[in-house]
């Protein structure tokens, strides 16, 4: 089992940051990969972006590639969203996930385990 919980979300101006975290427990944190998903209403889940268990590769959405930035702490058991230049279509909940299989994927369908959510909001 694993427990994630994100944290970090709140209302932003557009062109304004956010650093989401993800705290994760319940297995060795260095031996799974890690993504950031985000879903806005009326819409599907969406990729943003995954790292690696080395935290080596990284994998973007072409909608956030270049403002966004993945990491992860392994000696904090904590995955990051350093996210910049925010427009007001970044708005979403934004989850974290962990894929017990090690690789990064953007697939939302390979990914073991969900933290509960943090809202985003970008005010134009």
């Amino acid at each position: 089992q694993v427990q994630l919980v994100e944290s970090g979300g709140g209302l932003v101006q557009a062109g304004g940051s956010l650093r989401l975290s993800c705290a994760a427990s319940g297995r060795t944190f260095s031996s799974y990969a890690m993504g950031w998903f985000r879903q806005a209403p009326g819409k599907d889940n969406e990729f943003v972006a995954a790292i690696s268990r080395s935290g080596r590769t990284t994998l973007y959405a072409d909608s956030v590639k270049g403002r966004f930035t993945i990491s992860r702490d392994n000696a904090k058991n904590t995955v990051y969203l350093q996210m910049n230049s925010l427009k007001p279509e970044d708005t979403a909940v934004y989850y974290c996930a962990a894929d017990l299989a090690t690789m990064a994927t953007r697939t939302p369908a390979a990914y073991d385990y969900w933290g509960q959510g943090t809202q985003v909001t970008v005010s134009s």
